[in-house]
Order: structure tokens, then sequence, then C-alpha cells
């Protein structure tokens, strides 16, 4: 299967439009953002845990992140609740469930296979955040020299001068909405930016998103 498979592409979905999926586990259901591969696969998906379920063990051979949108995620380590920004390396595994019911954006086997990093971070802590450009605070979760994932929380009315991304770029639209030179992403929406874009951004009544770079540099 290949959604959006080209890593040199542009491109972007609305996720309110897509029907969720059944998954092999009762209960789990799946919005496919961007995917190459069958059950085992390069993925980019919101999941959805319907309250007391769960999914069989599994490992993650390239590693898997998460950010948990709506309800708790739970595994063997711990509960996460809305907000909670998860990574778990390669070759790591575990047993997912969800008593509640939860819904996450998650990101598999995209990963690279040096990277030994645990990384948990409650994102609606204020702790952490940080002042960036004007208009804008920003929380790193996870940096290395090929990728850098952060949260950012932008005022209404902000506006940003060019930023070239090298590397590449990915947004989801937690809260609020955005506009560039190609449009307009409202809450929900997934974006991804292939190497050697740029971009100018402003938002009218502010936005929180999550956003990844750096990730795309070798597609």
């Amino acid at each position: 299967m290949k959604i959006h498979a080209d890593l040199s592409k542009r491109a972007h979905v609305d996720s309110a439009t897509l029907d969720w999926v059944t998954s092999p586990m009762a209960g789990v259901e799946r919005r496919m953002l961007e995917r190459d591969g069958e059950e085992v696969a390069r993925a980019t998906s919101l999941v959805r845990y319907a309250p007391g379920s769960s999914f069989s063990a599994h490992s993650h051979d390239l590693g898997e992140e998460f950010l948990v949108l709506d309800g708790v995620f739970s595994d063997e380590s711990g509960d996460f609740p809305k907000g909670m920004y998860v990574r778990n390396p390669p070759g790591s595994s575990h047993i997912p469930s969800s008593d509640p019911g939860a819904v996450i954006l998650v990101k598999l086997r995209q990963m690279q296979t040096d990277d030994e990093t645990f990384v948990r971070v409650n994102t609606l802590d204020p702790a952490g955040w940080q002042e960036g450009r004007d208009g804008e605070h920003i929380l790193p979760l996870y940096v290395r020299p090929d990728e850098e994932v952060v949260m950012l929380q932008w005022q209404a009315g902000a506006a940003f001068n060019q930023q070239d991304f090298p590397g590449g770029a990915e947004y989801f639209v937690i809260d609020g909405a955005f506009e560039d030179e190609n449009g307009r992403y409202d809450q929900g929406t997934w974006l991804r930016l292939p190497a050697g874009s740029s971009q100018v951004i402003k938002t009218e009544h502010g936005a929180r998103i999550w956003r990844k770079t750096g990730h795309l540099q070798e597609a």
C-alpha cells in the first residue's frame, strides 16, 4: 500500500475527511496519512482506540513516536494522557491499550538505527516552553543533528519571515489554523514539505502545532 509514499513530494491531508479504517485488532481504527507498506509499514496515522481496547504485543524495528491527542493511551510502562509525546526507539516493544479510549498521532519505522533514546514529554506542562520568534512559543521535544521535533504555539495575528527547510518539514495542526503561500491548514491537518522547501507562515486566530524538521533530507 502506498499513500503519499514519495517523500520528495509535498503532501497534505485534512484528516477529518478520512474514514476510520479497521485494523487487525478489534476496537482499533486508523486514518492513514502516509504509508509505504502493508501491515508492517513506514507510516504516519491517526489511531483511535475504543474504550477497553488493546493491541497485541509488538516490537518496533525502526522505532515509534506518538502524540496523544485525546483520552489516555497506556502500555506496560505507564499511562499517557492527552498531550503526552512519546518516543520508543528501534528495538523497543510494548502492549498498547486504552481503558477510557484514546486518539493518537503515530509515526512508525521512521527513526535512525542508532537512535536509542526514550522520550516522554507532557506538552501541556508550561515548564519547558520557551520564547521563539515574535508571536511564538516553542517546546523542544527531541533534537539530534538530523532531526528536530517541537511543539509550537502561535499567537493570533502572528506572521513569520520565510523559513528554509533543507531537510524538509512535517506539521500536524493540533488546534487553530495557519496559512502559507500554498493554502490554509485547519485543525487536524497533516502537512509534509520535502527537503529543500521554504515557507512563509501567518495565522489569523492562532494555532498549536506539532512540527518535525530535518528528517526528510535523504528522501
